[in-house]
């Protein structure tokens, strides 16, 4: 399908997608026909380097052989189930999924998308605690399909949402390049908590139930809370009886170096977490996982959550081979490797050129603040744009993102199973991009 044909049926028949969002000016971008490996083709024949990982979900690489061959063999004997009874990949699942969690993380409940696992996160905490109040980052982002996770997806602007969902409410995020009390960490003590939280208890409508958020953020721009928050935050949400909900979708199995993105602060150990993405190798499986206590007490006070699709033996095939492939091939260790690379090509850019501010992220999932004026931190978002828009054009697909009109941050967040000339070839492109867009602009 060519792209006039298919700007056409976009125009005629799918439904319209606001300009300044992140996916405005799709009908004019590459119509995508085949996928394999680290790459995807289009509709002419070009070919691109997917370090976006689809929206993430092909962070094994697409069409990881073991994957397909699962996929195939499952569809031959049985592709659904009703989720009324058990069926042998189910079971295989739970299993699989929980001998890899760390304790005192054990029980899963399959679900379809990570909205999912954030709007039955929320449930489960609401039912095991008796509280109401949840708190979340105002850069998160947690899924875009309720009326709950959008209302909690405070990196949005909560007003195109018509009404939002009552007590929820957004903590200040501990985004230190750009710290919004204009402090320095360590000598802070993270007082952006401190702050938060007695925002929070003034604002709470009820008894609180449950903190949410990312060990990363990613679509709020890649920002990485610093060393000991999240043990902090640990301490004052028992302090509360509250439980900490961490949405793994983009940073859990693997992609930022260890399985979990919370595993790099030692000490912290949430009560639930939601895994979704690649979880399914591709295809569209996620889990809300928590622990035995967690899981009683939501359930004697009526808890209950479910899809048509969420415990299809197909599904559950997939999720326990990726689950499989992400210990058997150290996929953890990849993208420790793949981090090391790429952060030091970005450190070599930062020294050739003014405009990159600030370097983050862990493992796979790394970005790169673009500033016009290193000292003001003026956000670079026209110089952002054009990088894009150069990679794109030379075969290297990513996104950009960022904070509350800040759209100067790239976020690369290529398979894990990237090779070294795939990466090479990558960094050169983003190099050449870097240095058109810089004009001049470069140190010494």
């Amino acid at each position: 399908m060519d792209r006039a044909r298919a700007k056409r049926i976009a125009k005629q028949w799918m439904f319209p997608t606001e300009t300044t969002s992140y996916m405005g000016g799709l009908e004019d971008r590459p119509v995508l026909v085949r996928s394999e490996g680290r790459t995807v083709t289009d509709s002419d024949g070009k070919e691109y380097l997917d370090f976006q990982s689809g929206q993430m979900g092909a962070a094994l690489g697409h069409q990881h052989p073991r994957m397909t061959a699962v996929v195939e063999n499952t569809m031959r004997s049985m592709m659904h189930s009703t989720n009324t009874m058990l069926n042998a990949p189910r079971l295989k699942l739970h299993e699989r999924l929980g001998k890899l969690l760390p304790l005192p993380l054990s029980k899963s409940l399959f679900l379809v998308s990570g909205s999912d696992t954030i709007e039955a996160s929320v449930d489960l905490a609401r039912k095991a605690t008796g509280g109401v109040d949840v708190i979340g980052f105002h850069a998160g982002l947690h899924g875009s399909t309720s009326y709950l996770t959008r209302s909690l997806s405070f990196n949005w602007e909560r007003r195109k949402h018509s009404v939002v969902a009552p007590a929820t409410q957004a903590i200040v995020t501990p985004y230190c390049y750009r710290c919004p009390l204009k402090l320095k960490f360590p000598s802070c003590d993270i007082q952006c908590l401190d702050t938060s939280l007695e925002l929070a208890d003034a604002n709470f409508t009820t008894k609180p139930a449950a903190f949410i958020g990312e060990p990363i953020l990613s679509a709020g721009g890649v920002i990485q809370p610093p060393e000991g928050y999240f043990k902090k935050l640990q301490e004052a949400l028992k302090a509360r009886g509250m439980l900490m909900i961490m949405d793994e979708a983009q940073t859990g199995l693997g992609k930022t170096g260890k399985l979990f993105g919370f595993q790099h602060e030692k000490g912290v150990s949430p009560e639930i977490i939601g895994i979704s993405k690649h979880f399914g190798g591709g295809l569209p499986i996620s889990a809300v996982c928590t622990t035995a206590k967690v899981a009683r007490d939501a359930v004697k006070n009526g808890y209950f959550a479910t899809r048509s699709h969420a415990t299809d033996p197909l599904l559950c095939a997939a999720g326990t081979e990726s689950l499989n492939i992400v210990e058997d091939e150290d996929m953890a260790g990849k993208a420790a490797k793949i981090e090391t690379r790429i952060k030091g090509a970005f450190k070599k850019m930062a020294k050739e050129f003014e405009s990159v501010g600030d370097i983050r992220g862990r493992g796979v999932l790394l970005g790169i603040e673009f500033v016009t004026d290193r000292v003001k931190k003026t956000p670079a978002n026209a110089q952002t744009k054009m990088i894009f828009d150069y990679c794109l054009n030379k075969g290297l697909i990513f996104q950009i993102r960022g904070t509350r009109g800040l759209q100067n941050v790239i976020r690369l967040v290529p398979p894990m199973t990237t090779t070294k000339p795939e990466l090479d070839r990558a960094l050169s492109i983003l190099y050449d991009a870097v240095k058109r867009a810089s004009k001049g602009k470069r140190r010494g």
